[in-house]
């Protein structure tokens, strides 16, 4: 670090790629106090929270460096594969704070010390990911019904 707002640290791997790169990093002030890091990428003068080595590359750089070679895991998924990892979250949160066995429950009921809005809210948002499931399942039963 070379002060409270700048610094820097080096990445060297000794593997095929020779990866030997600087990477400065720089402090910017938040809303209410304090200061948050970023990166700054090598390549654009950017500030970016991540930095990315995709496949083959021999640096790391900023997502915008790399066009269409990296993405977010979310990013390849359907409409239905994003509902199905919906409900699994809400479904692991309640499980979670309400000790239930996930395995027993399609929605678990409502944890004991959560508000009934809380819970209201999750139940809805359950629903909607049921509703863009419901309505996948039943496209593939009207196309199946077509090959018939």
């Amino acid at each position: 670090m070379s002060g409270q707002h700048e610094g820097w640290f080096r990445i060297q791997s000794a593997k095929a790629s020779g990866l030997d790169q600087r990477i400065v990093l720089v402090a910017r002030p938040r809303h209410f106090g304090g200061r948050q890091w970023f990166f700054i990428c090598p390549y654009m003068q950017r500030c970016a929270m991540v930095l990315w080595l995709p496949p083959g590359a021999h640096s790391f750089a900023c997502r915008q460096r790399w066009p269409r070679q990296v993405a977010y895991g979310s990013q390849f998924l359907g409409r239905e594969d994003r509902a199905h990892q919906g409900q699994a979250k809400i479904k692991s949160r309640l499980c979670s704070i309400g000790h239930f066995d996930p395995d027993d429950w399609d929605l678990p009921p409502k944890p004991k010390w959560m508000r009934w809005r809380t819970y209201n809210r999750a139940v809805e948002k359950f629903d909607r990911y049921e509703a863009v499931l419901d309505a996948g399942t039943f496209a593939l039963v009207a196309k199946l019904k077509s090959f018939i």
